[in-house]
């Protein structure tokens, strides 16, 4: 086990997206009606784990072996966290979880209405691409296409798709597929985006990819296993809404203990991807950890 101190880690860097997702969103200023604006940010400034935008900044610094990271690494990180925000203002709709709470306070639709939760999310999800195409870099390009693959029709939408289906069946192959997709392709944009607006080689990128891929799958699982054995308080949300709706997930097809060897073996598959990026174990094998081993 690494000596790695993650909670000052972590401290450190939610603290410096938060004053970068302010900044950027305080930027749009005049040329936004108020009331969008404010729902946008009610919703983008509500804290979290800002896991997304974290990873994004730490693959960016493994590769470049320092802690200063480039404007476009920084418009990354918090365009990924941009279209994170709006899956979550779309996902607690009436017409998708019908959810009432979010991070502890009432989602976006209950003090916004429906249709400005729709909009607000959205803004967010198309100011997510001006942002990471905002500047002269030729890199920008391939930013924002791996942005919108993670984030459409075969990413992230294609993985919601899949969860509302109807005749979702009880399989351990399709509910990996879903969650590769619904969850897990934002986070291995989050790593493969952070290598490349870095500079990094092709052998970066696999790694990243690998280590996307599993810490994305832990994730997913651990969300999965809180939903049965973590409490609302702590989750700032309702637990227990998967089982009410009849929905299957990791504990349910696998049962919680297998679900928890599996998350673990992820993890394990996540480190040992980025062991020649990090040689002595940091931030990353540090987050592929508390992907799975977070309270909430």
């Amino acid at each position: 086990m690494s000596a790695f101190d993650l909670e000052s880690y972590l401290n450190t860097q939610q603290q410096r997206v938060e004053k970068l997702l302010d900044s950027r969103s305080a930027e749009m200023g005049t040329q936004v009606p108020p009331r969008l604006l404010e729902s946008m940010r009610y919703s983008l400034l509500a804290g979290g784990k800002r896991l997304r935008p974290v990873l994004c900044l730490a693959f960016a610094e493994a590769v470049l072996r320092q802690s200063t990271v480039s404007r476009v690494v920084e418009d990354c990180a918090c365009a990924l966290e941009y279209i994170h925000t709006y899956s979550l203002v779309h996902d607690d709709l009436p017409s998708m979880d019908n959810d009432d709470l979010r991070r502890g306070r009432p989602t976006n639709h209950k003090v916004y209405g429906e249709a400005m939760a729709i909009l607000a999310g959205d803004s967010l999800l198309t100011d997510a691409f001006a942002l990471v195409a905002g500047g002269p870099e030729p890199v920008r390009g391939l930013l924002c296409r791996e942005l919108s693959l993670a984030a459409g029709s075969a990413g992230m939408v294609g993985g919601q798709v899949l969860d509302i289906a109807e005749d979702r069946p009880a399989h351990i192959d399709y509910l990996t597929r879903m969650h590769r997709l619904k969850t897990g392709a934002l986070i291995r944009a989050a790593c493969r985006m952070g290598v490349l607006a870095a500079g990094g080689d092709a052998d970066a990128l696999a790694r990243a990819d690998t280590y996307g891929d599993a810490v994305g799958l832990a994730f997913q699982i651990a969300d999965d296993v809180l939903d049965v054995t973590g409490d609302a308080s702590s989750m700032g949300k309702p637990v227990g809404a998967d089982a009410a709706a009849g929905r299957f997930t990791f504990p349910a097809v696998l049962g919680l203990e297998q679900s928890k060897q599996l998350a673990a073996r992820k993890v394990a598959d996540a480190i040992s991807a980025v062991q020649t990026l990090e040689p002595v174990e940091g931030p990353l094998a540090a987050l592929a950890r508390y992907a799975v081993e977070r309270s909430s």
